[in-house]
């Protein structure tokens, strides 16, 4: 899926070379047993997203991992288009970080790309002993050739925001990316750009802490994260902290802008539902500044007084033009104008599922800005359960898909229902000229209909890369 170069690798030269790839066909995403009632290995799901095949928006394989209960979660690449100048590089390989077991799950997607097949097991000792990392998170492929993962723990269960290194040919454990002893206090999300010689980190919690559900009183005792880490890329040291405050309570997904020489970029605070800003100041260092604040909702019949929209993932548009994010508990993905990165606008919305709907045992008594609880989303006749959570773009810009399980500890937790039911897949269609957003009503992939029983759907990948796995040198 490649741009025709002659002598090229995987991806594409650029950002906007990519905007003009071919529409995506197939999709990959993880589906997760974990904390449900169906006693079955978690699996990879392949869905035909095009609309012409006649299998459009059905689970087309499913390929089961060999253990229990390992919460796979989020995926990545063997290669991708930091690599886009080495001819003898294949993206082939999808990389399945398991969050509570720790095993790395090796998938063939090349061979029979709608029928992948497991090519390897990294197993939770190679990560516990040669890199005294646990509960993996976030791939990236380097331009080294080399598989970089972040990991939120020890295998004590206590946080740290380490980061290991699989060769990419044999996917052997190769060992730390960072020096000895410069790990952060807690982990989770990373992007790199080489052109200004850094990298930035972010933090979630402590494993133990949220393995089973949140808890407020966690925030306080410093068992979840609200800190930004500064990377030397070439020296592999943490030469910067950015304390976000309590504005930024549990920094997520970060996105530096695609422009490989952009020095700025977004991330996404969940608990506080805030978005930061975050760039190179004239000094040379790195700052943050907020430039979006979701206000919580008043409410009667929830567990707090108050509900965050707890933003769970974002994502920037290649052309660096929109940013796209969840709301998990307020149901809501919005899409925000950044052409001015620093005043954000506000031009699209569309509720999927939520705390809030109209009818719930959810009373909102005071909202800063809906007059109105928003109503139940139904598709295709079927009901909608939890809330939009992972979202993926397609490299036009044009569709925007979007799963509703966060974590099953959580789902389990926040929406009961949601694991009881399973989780959903749609389509959300977008507005490229004004903004806007409108759910296409002729996709569903109702994952509570599964063959072994009800799952939970979560992160979106395209074969040929997207704009959250591909970084640009």
């Amino acid at each position: 899926m490649a741009s025709k170069c002659g002598l090229c690798g995987p991806g594409y030269s650029s950002p906007l070379v990519a905007m003009k790839g071919p529409r995506e066909e197939i999709v990959y995403l993880p589906c997760i047993y974990r904390n449900t009632e169906v006693n079955k290995p978690d699996y990879l799901a392949t869905v035909d997203v095009d609309p012409k095949s006649p299998t459009y928006s059905q689970v087309i394989h499913r390929l089961p991992m060999p253990n229990l209960n390992d919460e796979l979660h989020h995926s990545g690449w063997n290669t991708c288009s930091s690599c886009y100048g080495n001819p003898s590089k294949s993206r082939d390989r999808l990389i399945l970080p398991a969050l509570i077991s720790s095993r790395i799950y090796v998938v063939d997607v090349g061979s029979e790309p709608r029928a992948p097949r497991l090519h390897k097991t990294v197993e939770a000792t190679d990560l516990f002993w040669k890199c005294g990392l646990a509960n993996p998170h976030t791939s990236h492929c380097l331009p080294s050739g080399e598989v970089m993962i972040s990991s939120i723990g020890n295998p004590s269960g206590d946080g740290k925001g380490g980061f290991a290194l699989l060769d990419a040919e044999t996917f052997e454990v190769k060992g730390n990316w960072e020096q000895e002893g410069e790990a952060a206090e807690f982990g989770y999300d990373f992007w790199y750009q080489p052109r200004h010689n850094v990298m930035l980190s972010t933090e979630w919690g402590a494993p133990k802490a949220l393995a089973y559900g949140f808890k407020m009183d966690d925030i306080a005792a410093g068992l979840y994260g609200h800190s930004l880490h500064v990377w030397d890329w070439t020296e592999r040291t943490r030469i910067q902290t950015i304390d976000l405050g309590q504005d930024g309570n549990i920094p997520l997904e970060i996105r530096f802008l695609h422009d490989p020489g952009a020095a700025e970029g977004l991330v996404g605070c969940a608990l506080s539902s805030c978005v930061f800003r975050f760039y190179k100041t004239k000094k040379g260092d790195w700052a943050a500044e907020k430039v979006i604040s979701v206000p919580s909702k008043k409410v009667e019949g929830w567990v707090l007084p108050e509900i965050p929209g707890l933003i769970t993932d974002i994502l920037i548009s290649l052309d660096d033009r929109f940013l796209y994010f969840s709301n998990w508990l307020h149901g809501d993905i919005r899409q925000y104008d950044i052409t001015d990165i620093r005043n954000p606008k506000l031009v699209g919305q569309v509720f999927i599922g939520g705390s809030v709907l109209k009818g719930g045992p959810v009373k909102v008594v005071e909202d800063k800005e809906l007059d109105s609880q928003p109503e139940p989303r139904i598709v295709k006749g079927t009901w909608i359960y939890g809330g939009p959570q992972m979202i993926q773009l397609s490299l036009d810009g044009k569709r925007l898909y979007v799963t509703t399980s966060l974590y099953s500890g959580w789902d389990k937790q926040f929406y009961p229902d949601l694991v009881k039911k399973g989780s959903a897949m749609l389509q959300v269609d977008v507005d490229l000229d004004k903004g806007g957003l409108t759910v296409n009503e002729n996709f569903l992939v109702d994952f509570g209909k599964e063959p072994e029983g009800p799952a939970l759907a979560h992160e979106i990948r395209y074969p040929g890369g997207d704009c959250s796995s591909d970084i640009w040198l």
